[in-house]
């Protein structure tokens, strides 16, 4: 595995470049030999980092929103950053008939580790961020059967 190898991707800020930004995301992992079921979940996480900046934050300037990885030897870091908005990303603990707000709850299940933060400089721009462990795909094989999410840290 190739490691080392990072991108940074400024996307305009529309509902369709959560696909785009998955799909460069995975793309770049699996060149890079990561297993399937790693590139996968870091391609749910950039989705959910990147839905959440469009649903709740607003644009950088030039109407865009920045996703960003970085591959290592032992896992990826994945950060979106945007505008800021009115509320500092969380977890959240949705009813069970609740529609949404699921997102980071997801992000935290699959990370080793996230979190937020701000530019100093006051500009408002707010970056979220998680970081994967690149364990084999080989690891899920104990998960429990009929398991929904599968995280490669679980394993």
């Amino acid at each position: 595995m190739e490691v080392g190898t990072s991108s940074i991707v400024l996307l305009p800020y529309t509902a369709s470049s959560v696909g785009v930004a998955r799909r460069r995301l995975v793309g770049d992992l699996r060149e890079a030999g990561v297993g399937e079921a790693t590139a996968c979940d870091a391609g749910l996480v950039i989705s959910e980092l990147t839905s959440n900046a469009l649903r709740h934050a607003t644009p950088l300037p030039g109407g865009t929103v920045r996703v960003a990885w970085r591959l290592h030897d032992d896992r990826v870091e994945i950060a979106v950053s945007d505008g800021g908005g009115q509320t500092v990303p969380k977890v959240n603990e949705p009813g069970s008939s609740a529609i949404g707000g699921r997102g980071l709850g997801i992000v935290e299940r699959l990370a080793l580790r996230w979190g937020v933060y701000s530019a100093s400089d006051g500009a408002g721009e707010v970056t979220v961020w998680a970081e994967l462990s690149l364990a084999s795909d080989g690891e899920h094989a104990d998960s429990e059967p009929g398991l929904v999410i599968a995280s490669s840290r679980d394993a």
